[in-house]
């Protein structure tokens, strides 16, 4: 009897190795690549709604940008007119006060006695 259970036992195991491990192996492999197009899907759709979000955030970025640049361009654009009209009067008005000597005692040095 004990060689019969050893006989059947063998049978058992040659089953076991010639069927049951290589399709193991198989299953595990498949799973494998199952597992990483998942991961590859759930990646591309993470970043795509990423793509999405920046998209939308950063254009409200970019309009107060243009609005900012344009405020700047017409503010410069006043400064140049006001600089145009008024530059020549201001230039000769600066040389005038700079040119022109005007001796002034200070208040605070005290006026000589009369006598």
């Amino acid at each position: 009897m004990s060689a019969q259970n050893s006989k059947g036992i063998q049978t058992l195991l040659d089953v076991r190795t010639t069927v049951y491990l290589p399709n193991r192996s198989k299953r595990v492999k498949d799973a494998k690549n199952e597992a990483q197009k998942e991961i590859e899907d759930y990646r591309k759709q993470k970043d795509d709604e990423f793509k999405e979000f920046e998209k939308k955030h950063t254009s409200g970025n970019k309009k107060a940008e243009e609005d900012a640049s344009k405020d700047a361009d017409e503010q410069l654009k006043q400064i140049k007119e006001a600089g145009s009209k008024t530059g020549n009067k201001v230039i000769q008005d600066l040389l005038s006060v700079v040119t022109e000597v005007k001796p002034e005692v200070p208040d605070r040095v005290a006026a000589p006695p009369k006598a």
